[in-house]
Order: structure tokens, then sequence, then C-alpha cells
């Protein structure tokens, strides 16, 4: 003899309802603005392109709500040109990063644009030092936890920053090349490197990371082929927790 339970249509109604309350408070994360505890580098002053591009990174965060004490600059060219970097080695981007620490509703947020070289990292002029991937990783999971995470490392050899001990569910990571392949646009007479104008250029009017990272790829490989040099081929990570994270 088969009972009914009179619970049963119940217990699935909850269920259900639990369900949808889930997706309805993912749906909110992925649409809620975040505030950002940011930090950018620029690793070398052999060419303005770093600084500039980090001057208009920060000029974007600024533009979109993020105090000027949540924005923490360090460069190669730290001193009376940039009154306010401090200066980009390895251990004092390491140490802001671990030290950011976001609370309920805010992200982190690193940019970092320099020469790189294939199997070492980014390159800190400073101290004559490589960042690398491994020490950035523990870095950003000391200081960001699981917080959302955005890391952009914009540099020849980049590839390498978006795999291994960098990847986590809640990051982000676009960068400026494959391991293996130089990115270009080095050049005194620029203002950005290749990668930083269009990464750059697409920031106004991209609503989403990833339809940051579709833009900027298309104005990437637009830019190579006028130039006719070996395709850079930017590489990017998109955590299962972050993938959706918009811009604005």
């Amino acid at each position: 003899m088969i009972r009914h339970n009179p619970l049963r249509p119940l217990f699935w109604l909850c269920a259900l309802a639990l369900l949808f309350y889930g997706a309805t408070e993912a749906s909110a994360a992925d649409r809620a603005p975040l505030r950002w505890q940011a930090v950018l580098v620029a690793g070398d002053d052999s060419q303005p392109v770093f600084d500039n591009a980090v001057e208009a990174f920060t000029r974007w965060l600024s533009a979109h709500g993020a105090a000027a004490d949540d924005i923490h600059r360090l460069s190669a060219a730290a001193g009376p040109r940039h009154p306010g970097s401090q200066p980009a080695s390895a251990s004092a981007v390491l140490q802001t990063i671990a030290s950011l620490h976001p609370q309920a509703g805010e992200g982190c947020l690193v940019f970092v644009t320099s020469h790189g070289q294939h199997g070492e990292g980014v390159w800190l002029a400073y101290t004559g030092e490589f960042l690398r991937p491994a020490a950035l990783a523990q870095a950003l999971s000391k200081g960001c936890g699981k917080a959302p995470t955005i890391v952009v490392i914009s540099a020849c050899y980049s590839g390498s920053f978006a795999a291994g001990k960098m990847r986590a569910p809640n990051r982000i990571i676009l960068t400026a090349a494959r391991p293996d392949r130089p990115s270009f646009g080095c050049q005194a007479d620029r203002t950005y490197t290749v990668f930083d104008e269009c990464l750059l250029g697409a920031l106004p009017n991209a609503a989403s990371w990833r339809g940051l990272r579709e833009a900027s790829l298309s104005c990437v490989r637009e830019r190579e082929h006028e130039m006719e040099v070996l395709p850079s081929q930017p590489q990017a990570f998109f955590g299962a927790a972050a993938r959706n994270l918009r811009l604005r």
C-alpha cells in the first residue's frame, strides 16, 4: 500500500524556492558594481608608455567611484615625476597586494605593465628583478582571499600568469601575450603599448570583463595585422565564480 505524504509537495516547493533564491542572489552579485581595491604597477621607466597606462587606469577607476586611498600606484620612476607612486620593487608590489583585504562589496584589481622575459616574469627595473607568477599568486591569496579579483598582466611572454597557481575560481586574468610570444608597442614615441591601448580604449564601452576581453582582443589582432608582426595571442582565464563579473 502506497501512502500519500502530504508534506512532499511542500518539500519540493521549498527546494525550488531555494534554487530560485540562489540563482537570483548569484545574478544580483554579477550585476552589482564593485568597489575596487587596486594595485597599479609601471614596472619599467625606459619608455613612458607604462606610466601612461597606469595614469589612464587611475583616471578610469576614479571616474567609477574608487577612492584615492583605494588606488595604490607603484612605478620604476617613483619620485618627483610621479609623486603619487611608491617604488616598484617586487617586495613592495607583493606586500601591497597582500595587504588589500577587500570587504563585502569590494574586489581586488591588479594591473601590471612592463617588459617581460620568457620563463622569468615581468621586469621591475627599479630593483632589477622579476615579478613571477607563483609569488603573485601567493600574494593574491593572502590579500584578496575569495573576493572577486581581476589581474591584468601587460608584458611580453605574460601568458604564464594565466596558468598554474594563478588560476582560482574568483579570478579573472588577462595577459598581453602567450607564454612564448612577445607583445608590442614599447616605443618612446607611443602613448601606450598595443595591448594597453586596446584595453584602455575598450574600457568605456564594455559592460563586462568578458566583453572587455573580446573587444581588446579584436583590437590587438587588428593592430598587429597592420604592423605585420607575429601575433601575440593574448591569454585569458575566467574563474567559475567570476566569469560574469560586470564592469558597470
